[in-house]
């Protein structure tokens, strides 16, 4: 029973952001770069310098600010997808820490990686959409940039029996 505002928005915007992903493959591509996208982004903001301000670590960085803004919509949106959110970013902050790491601590090689990353996955993404004859949904809507992980938390929250 849907009788908070909240949820009626929810269920909304994943029941349009769904309108424009029925098709088999186009859907299977977003599994992938969805994910991929939301990775990227997080370790391309994990790259900024942060030097003469406050030093770097996988809590102070300019991923972990942004997950904290985007978590707070999710959280409006749907109280139960932000805990899976929570989790999801956690170990996005976590990875590109780790490659952070791996890479010498150097800004500019996690920045190239995930740029690298991006540049695919939103490749991949448009050839999904060219198949499935749909735009994207963000291009009706900005906030539909960040529907789309929502979108496919709800599958994963659906098959563990989860409200959200």
């Amino acid at each position: 029973m849907l009788n908070s505002k909240h949820m009626r928005k929810i269920h909304l915007l994943l029941d349009t952001y769904g309108e424009s992903h029925k098709n088999h493959v186009n859907k299977t591509i977003h599994w992938l770069c969805v994910p991929a996208i939301f990775f990227s982004l997080v370790g391309l903001l994990f790259a900024i310098p942060t030097e003469g301000i406050v030093e770097k670590s996988i809590w102070f960085n300019a991923g972990s600010i942004a997950l904290l803004l985007a978590l707070a919509y999710y959280f409006v949106l749907s109280k139960s997808l932000a805990i899976g959110f929570v989790i999801w970013g956690l170990f996005c902050l976590w990875l590109n820490n780790q490659i952070f790491q791996w890479v010498g601590a150097d800004n500019g090689s996690l920045a190239l990686i995930s740029l690298a990353i991006f540049v695919v996955a939103w490749v991949f993404q448009i050839i999904g959409h060219k198949i499935e004859g749909k735009k994207p949904s963000f291009l009706q809507d900005i906030q539909f940039l960040l529907i789309g992980p929502a979108w496919l938390m709800s599958f994963i929250f659906k098959k563990l029996g989860l409200r959200y």
